[in-house]
Order: structure tokens, then C-alpha cells, then sequence
């Protein structure tokens, strides 16, 4: 994050504008937005800025900038086309400790302006940093369509009733809980109508209604995909947003995590072979901690949490605590990562079948029905068999499967970092020693894999 996006409250705070055309204007029209005191100094003005000086809501100063002007302001501005002035400008500010932004200029700024979407109380701001302008101007104009433009009237709402919350809500978690109910329910509904205390009056019984005690909270067993962040359902992301804990394991991409609410607790209990930071029955003990406090908790998991994810483990001692639960399907990493590399998992043409098995057991060591998995016309989609790659290999020659038979070890499947490796079966495991590809990866065998190279669409 190159900049740090902050609210800055302007009321009534003396604020310098060097400038007078009509990128200066609009400057001066936020400022005044803002309620703040605007100074400006330029030798000329636009046909806006003299009605504003006449009407003094502005004060104008009928010269060109000296180097002196920045001082005792609270936040300078400059909107000239002249790179000295623009440099003086920056110099001062900056030497003088004074939030300062030059317009077209980010090297000469300490802070940006962000397209806007107005929705006074509510405000969002949207930059890129600079580096595209346009593109913020178009997420603006998307973010227009979709928020009403009364969402200004329930902030307000929200602002008039927030102390009769705070003192009827015992704890910050049920406030949350409650202002979730509200924004999503028929109140937000009658004050986008306009119908103001028909809104406040169904707020009111509402808190009324709710109980101020602690109940046992749910855990939400959530399957966060293989990666990308736009292969994750829409029920997973709502449950991010929603929860009070996330426990979260090695599997889970931090643009997934991301997506979570900022003030959620984060656990991280990252597991891997042979290396748990958190053992499994220690994750079931917090699951249950966790919710009997009245959390909700996203165990969040690569992945589906009920493919090779131990989801089933730790349903079934939240069955035996009495402990609420949902359980939210992802996209396998079989699935996604077989998309992303090109290779259908079922084909007429090469395989009918489809048998997805773990690389290891408890015990670490690679114990399959290699018989079973032998067969022909048939595709093997392999979790974390990286390490026992070489033994998977020799035992499925020595069932008599085809050294030829095509390989593809993928890595971080349909992340930025997706890499497929294609070999045979004979040669896949010095291949990988070769190139040393970095878990997570997914080994998918079969005549499948041979149409990689005419199928694939991610390059």
C-alpha cells in the first residue's frame, strides 16, 4: 500500500490554495465542501473563484506564491502550471511540516486527492495512487450506480440512535451484531424511502426487542478456494465480513484473507507436512472456545474444507460440544487448478474417471491402492504429493501404468504464481528436482494432461 488513505477534518482549518484556473476551482469547491477557510493566491482568477472572493468565501491574495505563504496553514494546495512554482511550493510545505499536494506532481506530494463518492455522512474514497487517474475516475463512476444515494439519510439514522445502542449493548459485539441486523433489514429499506421516523421508530423496537446477553456464537467451516480471490463463492465472502475470529491455515492466499473484515481477529494455525503450528485437536479446542464465547468464527480453509481438509474432524467434535455450525463448499484445488493449466479432468476421448487421493498419511509415508489407481482411460489428481513424488512414480510403472503416461505437477494453482510443469511419469520426479517447484502443488496424472498445450488459456 503506497498510501495510507485517511479522513481529514478540515472544518473551519485555514487552508492554502495556489492557483486560479479552473483545476484550481475544483479544488477550491472540496475545500469549501469540507467547511474549511480557504485562502488563495494567484494573480488571476477564474470566473468561480471571483464570484467566491466577492461573496467572501474565499479570501483572495492578488499575486504570485513567495516562499512564506505556506506558513500557518493546515494544508497547502497547488494548482499551477509552472514546475518552479510547483517545486517552491512542495519545498515549503514540506519543510514546514504541512500536508501538501501538487496537482499532476505525486513525487512533489505528501498526500493525493481520491475520486469521491459523496454520500455525506458516508464517503468513499478511491485512489490508485496516482499512477492511473482514469481508472479510479471509472470505479467511481461503477460505485455511483450501485450505492443509493440515500445511504447519506441512514448514516445519519445510525448517528442519531448510536447512543441508545452503545447503552442498551453490553459489548462492542453485539452492537456489531445488531447495526448488521438493521443496515440489512426493513429500517435500511424505509430510509432509502425517505420515510425518516418510520425508520427511527423501527430501530428503536428493534433494540427494544434484542436482549442484552451473551449467546453462544456458530462456526462457519468455510472452503476459501484455491487462490484467486474471484473464484470465491458469494455466501464465503458475505461470512468474511461478517466474522468476529477467522482461523485461517497455510493453504488460505492472503488476497482471500484479505477480503475479511478489517477488525476481525486473525488465528493463524498454519499446517503443513509434518510442521503444524497448531495441532489438530488444539484447532478444535479453539473452535469451540471461540464460539461458546459468542463468536462468529470462519474456520477458513484452502481449498473445500471436505476434500482432504480435515473439515470433517472438526464437525464432529463441534457435533459433540453442541456447537452451531455451516458448512460453505469452495472450488477444490483439483478443479481450479486443472482450469487454470488447461487440463479437463474428464474427457471423452482419454479419461472417464476421475480418482483424487492425499500424497501422504499420518504416518508420512505414501500408502495407496496402486492397482486401483494403475488403471487405464482413468485421471489422478494427486494433493500435497510433492515430497513423495519419485515413490508415487516407481510404484505406478511397477503396476504396470506407462511410463509415458503424461504428468503435470502445478504450482499455487490460479495465483499470480501458477506454474504448471509438464513431463511423463518416467521423468516427472527429476524434473521437479531439476527445477524445484514450491508447495502448495497438485499432481494431476493421465492422457488428459496431454492437452495442456492446445487447452491452455492462461499464459
Amino acid at each position: 500500500m503506497d498510501y495510507l488513505p485517511l479522513f481529514h477534518k478540515l472544518d473551519k482549518q485555514n487552508c492554502l490554495l495556489v492557483g486560479g484556473g479552473s483545476v484550481a476551482t475544483r479544488k477550491a469547491r472540496l475545500l469549501l465542501e469540507a467547511r474549511a477557510n480557504v485562502t488563495v493566491i494567484a494573480p488571476t482568477l477564474s470566473d468561480e473563484l471571483s464570484q467566491l472572493a466577492t461573496d467572501q468565501q474565499i479570501h483572495h491574495i492578488n499575486r504570485a506564491f513567495k516562499p512564506t505563504d505556506t506558513l500557518d496553514f493546515h494544508l497547502v494546495i497547488c494548482a499551477v502550471n509552472d514546475e518552479q512554482t510547483n517545486a517552491q511550493v512542495s519545498s515549503e510545505a514540506w519543510a514546514n511540516n504541512i500536508p501538501v499536494n501538487v496537482v499532476d506532481q505525486p513525487q512533489l506530494c505528501s498526500f493525493i486527492f481520491p475520486a469521491i463518492v459523496d454520500r455525506s455522512p458516508m464517503t468513499i474514497a478511491i485512489s490508485s495512487g496516482g499512477v492511473a487517474p482514469v481508472l479510479s475516475r471509472l470505479m467511481r463512476a461503477k460505485l455511483e450506480t450501485l450505492l443509493p444515494q440515500s445511504l447519506g439519510k441512514l448514516a445519519s439514522l445510525a448517528a442519531e440512535c448510536r447512543q441508545a445502542v452503545k447503552d442498551h449493548f453490553s459489548n462492542i459485539k453485539q452492537r456489531r451484531i445488531f447495526w448488521e441486523t438493521i443496515f440489512n433489514g426493513p429500517v435500511a429499506e424505509l430510509s432509502y424511502q425517505g420515510q425518516h421516523e418510520e425508520a427511527k421508530k423501527g430501530l428503536l423496537q428493534a433494540l427494544h426487542k434484542a436482549p442484552d446477553v451473551a449467546t453462544n456464537g456458530k462456526v462457519y467451516l468455510v472452503g476459501g478456494g484455491p487462490g484467486d480471490p474471484e473464484l470465491l463463492t458469494l455466501k464465503a465472502l458475505r461470512l468474511l465480513q461478517l466474522a468476529d475470529i477467522i482461523i485461517y491455515d497455510r493453504l488460505v492466499s492472503n488476497e482471500v484473507l484479505n477480503l475479511s473484515r478489517r477488525d476481525a481477529e486473525r488465528i493463524y494455525v498454519g499446517k503443513q507436512r509434518s510442521k503444524h503450528s497448531v495441532p489438530q485437536e488444539g484447532i478444535n479446542a479453539l473452535l469451540i472456545k471461540m464460539a461458546k464465547e459468542g463468536n462468529r468464527v470462519v474456520r477458513l480453509k484452502g481449498g473445500d474444507p471436505f476434500m482432504f481438509g480435515r473439515g470433517g474432524e472438526e464437525i464432529e467434535t463441534l457435533i459433540d460440544e453442541g456447537i452451531a455450525f455451516e458448512v460453505v463448499p469452495g472450488i477444490t484445488a483439483a478443479s481450479g487448478c486443472a482450469s487454470y493449466s488447461g487440463i479437463p479432468l474428464t474427457h471423452r476421448d482419454h479419461a472417464q474417471s476421475c480418482m483424487f487421493v492425499t500424497g501422504h498419511l499420518k504416518d508420512n509415508t505414501v500408502n495407496l491402492d496402486w492397482d486401483q489407481l494403475a488403471k487405464p482411460n482413468q485421471t489422478i489428481v494427486i494433493y500435497m504429493g510433492l515430497i513423495g513424488l519419485r515413490q508415487i512414480s516407481e510404484k505406478l510403472i511397477e503396476r504396470q501404468l506407462s511410463g509415458s503416461t503424461p504428468v503435470a505437477l502445478i504450482q499455487k494453482g490460479t495465483t499470480a504464481d501458477h506454474r504448471v510443469i509438464i513431463s511423463d511419469l518416467l521423468h516427472i520426479a527429476d524434473k521437479v528436482d531439476q527445477l524445484k517447484p514450491k508447495p502448495p502443488t497438485l499432481i494431476i496424472i493421465g492422457s488428459v494432461v496431454s492437452l495442456h498445450n492446445k487447452l491452455n488459456w492462461v499464459h
